[in-house]
């Protein structure tokens, strides 16, 4: 795991291929990383399961497995791929040969058994998995944590999977690999966390099933290890709204600039390594748009205050499960840029800084909180987050260009 691992190129929009009166005007999108999966979720098929069943038992499926939310992994740069054949010791039967009426009527919550997601689909596999009109390699994630059920199984499997020379690695490490692979990764450590969180029904506190492939939780009206297996009525189980599907967390995250668009505000947190300063961000409140939680969160924690908020990129983000809201926004005169930290104490310090100094960073500066310094930096200068981290575009947009050119000098003369 020792040595360099050069930064992961970022994802291609989707629509590149395909080009549009608003791809003209505004330009290609921004995508980060984590985002722009190749698979096609076929999310409307997930309750199907004859597909699911199928899709499980098809030679061309691959499985990511995970323990604890580690992917099981070749090396930084490559995640490995499983078949069911791998598998097969902790998951001997296909768990979507019944359907989720049948699952209902015996579930048992003594009985556990890893938790599987349905990805989606890999079309370039043109001898894959066909039905219908959808053809491709089913992609699965796996949880081969060990539980009381399959607790010997999974620990012998890891077993021999780090006797070969596999390993897992821990999540926040798992920012090397190719773009389309970390989108996927990303997709099952979110559904997978998710999962683990709510296996008790927030009504009743009973246990929950898994189905829909791993995409929802419902609370049955039946438990076989329960005596009586009827249990009393619960909520969840007559309102649509209560059952129990996957969040996103959307959280905002913004670079903001200057009255004169010659300086970047950033923070610091007292855990970071020094001279790394990122830009400020924080959770969505409900009832609460998107413009209006950047200006609450820079005010809160800089007393900065903003006029103009303009919406950048996103970012999903799988720790646990955020969606990052990038935006670009900018102050209206000196009075506002008076920075206070008597607010909210989450920053040590907040700074602005001279683009020119935020460009040498870009170049000379940037990487990842557990990382040390890339070869070039000099030491008391500026570091930055990498340009896995949507903080990054968000600052490389402000000092290179974009739709911010002829907003700020570094943009406007890179005319890019």
């Amino acid at each position: 795991m020792s040595g360099y691992i050069p930064t992961p190129d970022l994802p291609h929009p989707a629509h590149i291929e395909r080009e549009s009166a608003l791809g003209k005007k505004f330009g290609k999108e921004v995508v980060n990383y984590f985002g722009s999966s190749p698979l096609n979720r076929v999310s409307f098929l997930r309750e199907d399961h004859d597909f699911i069943a199928g899709a499980f038992a098809h030679p061309s499926t691959k499985f990511i497995a995970y323990k604890n939310l580690s992917p099981l992994i070749d090396s930084p740069t490559k995640i490995h791929y499983l078949s069911y054949d791998d598998i097969k010791t902790i998951q001997p039967d296909n768990p979507f040969k019944r359907t989720e009426k049948e699952l209902l009527e015996s579930f048992n919550s003594s009985i556990a058994i890893p938790q599987l997601v349905f990805l989606g689909l890999d079309e370039t596999n043109k001898d894959g998995y066909t039905y219908k009109n959808y053809t491709g390699a089913p992609h699965f994630a796996i949880d081969v944590t060990p539980k009381k059920t399959f607790e010997k199984e999974a620990e012998a499997l890891s077993q021999k999977w780090l006797d070969s020379g596999l390993m897992f690695v821990e999540g926040m490490r798992a920012m090397n690999f190719p773009a389309d692979i970390a989108a996927e990764y990303a997709q099952g450590r979110h559904y997978l966390d998710w999962n683990a969180r709510n296996t008790y029904c927030g009504t009743c506190g009973h246990p929950t099933l898994s189905v829909n492939a791993g995409a929802k939780r419902v609370c049955p009206p039946i438990d076989q290890a329960e005596t009586p297996a009827e249990r009393t009525p619960c909520n969840t189980r007559t309102t649509l709204s209560n059952l129990t599907f996957p969040r996103t967390d959307p959280t905002i995250i913004v670079a903001v600039l200057s009255h004169d668009s010659k300086r970047l505000l950033l923070g610091r947190q007292k855990r970071w390594p020094p001279y790394w300063f990122s830009t400020l961000a924080g959770f969505i409140e409900p009832a609460e748009s998107v413009e209006d939680a950047v200006r609450r969160e820079v005010w809160e924690e800089s007393g900065v205050v903003l006029s103009r908020v303009l919406i950048h990129s996103t970012q999903p983000w799988p720790y646990p499960a955020n969606l990052m809201i990038g935006a670009i926004a900018q102050v209206a005169s000196p009075e506002d840029e008076v920075i206070k930290l008597d607010n909210d104490p989450e920053l040590e310090t907040a700074k602005w800084f001279e683009l020119d100094e935020i460009k040498e960073a870009l170049e000379n500066g940037t990487s990842s909180l557990g990382e040390a310094a890339p070869s070039g930096y000099k030491e008391g200068n500026l570091r930055l987050p990498p340009r896995t981290a949507i903080a990054n575009q968000l600052i490389t947009a402000v000092v290179e260009g974009g739709f911010l050119e002829g907003v700020t000098p570094l943009a406007t003369a890179s005319k890019m």
